[in-house]
């Protein structure tokens, strides 16, 4: 076979080899103008290599970052080096449409990009080669794994029944804001409380009443807190709210509103209608607080007083509480 000849086929198959595979290659000049233009790119953008090439890639792609590309392929250029772009760090360089059905949900095709320098005859870089790489199953599949384990922390720190967070998460809060206390030494308060009687409710109307009324008390709660207050379910019928920046008079303001809010509740269940009340207790973080631990059972000491005074009332803690004097 003739050497011209050979020479011949062999460029038709790289030329087709170029053209078919799943890669998307561009090779531009010194002055961004397209010299090759694949299928792959043809696909995705719709636009004929006979309307790409020898065009400059900013009159193609108006959305190209026209100062950012520029850096990265100027990189190129002078350095004689390849450059990464990965998905994590810009999503795509093309906005082409997804059109893998395993990875519907995704609006665009997520991209890596490899910048590769090309060398002409006198060792100089001529000329930049792109290669777009469609990632977008990983980087679905990425963001469903991110999502899952999100998904499990949330559900790992809340309490299935009413959303707030559980006991070992609120008390972890409880703790890392007692440290932070200890250098800011700004008034917080700690308020526990309870639905008095709750035993009777279960009794009378059944345990799936009973959790209705713990869900609306949860309800009524998140309603009446500040997106900075941290409450919880701390077991039972018992819940706790810890009031960033507010003193022990300020906590008796919300305290009372909840208690109001509450005893004015009807809660309606299976045809009936529920009346309960609540008591509740306050500690602010003072000297006589070692560790948060100590806070709530300052808490839980007014809570008590609240409830052996009659219920449906608030007690903030004082040190005569500690003594046994109710």
């Amino acid at each position: 076979m003739p050497g011209n000849q050979f020479d011949i086929q062999e460029i038709h198959w790289q030329v087709g080899m170029i053209q078919n595979i799943d890669v998307g290659l561009l090779v531009l000049d010194r002055d961004y103008n397209i010299q090759i233009w694949n299928g792959f790119m043809q696909n995705h953008s719709g636009i004929h290599p006979s309307d790409a090439m020898q065009k400059n890639i900013f009159d193609l792609f108006k959305d190209l970052p026209v100062d950012w590309f520029k850096r990265k392929v100027e990189s190129v250029f002078m350095l004689n080096t390849r450059s990464f772009i990965v998905w994590e760090q810009r999503p795509y360089l093309f906005k082409f449409k997804n059109y893998l059905p395993i990875t519907g949900l995704a609006e665009f095709m997520y991209q890596n990009i490899t910048m590769i320098p090309l060398v002409a005859t006198d060792n100089q870089v001529s000329h930049v080669g792109i290669m777009i790489y469609d990632v977008t199953d990983i980087a679905i599949n990425k963001h469903q794994l991110e999502e899952a384990n999100s998904t499990l922390e949330t559900l790992s720190r809340t309490d299935r029944l009413t959303q707030l967070y559980n006991r070992g998460f609120w008390e972890e809060s409880l703790a890392q804001e007692f440290q932070r206390n200890q250098r800011t030494h700004e008034p917080c308060s700690l308020v526990m409380f309870d639905i008095d009687h709750f035993k009777k409710v279960n009794d009378t109307y059944g345990h799936q009443a009973g959790d209705e009324v713990i869900r609306q008390t949860a309800s009524m709660l998140t309603h009446c807190k500040r997106t900075t207050d941290i409450a919880g379910r701390y077991g039972g019928e018992e819940f706790t709210v810890l009031l960033i920046g507010t003193s022990a008079e300020n906590a008796m303001i919300f305290a009372e509103r909840m208690r109001k809010k509450i005893e004015a509740l009807t809660v309606k269940h299976d045809g009936e209608e529920i009346k309960f009340t609540i008591s509740l207790g306050i500690s602010e973080m003072g000297k006589n607080i070692n560790n948060h631990k100590d806070w709530i059972e300052h808490s839980d000491l007014a809570l008590y007083a609240a409830k052996h005074g009659g219920r449906n009332q608030t007690v903030i803690y004082s040190d005569k509480l500690q003594s046994g004097d109710k």
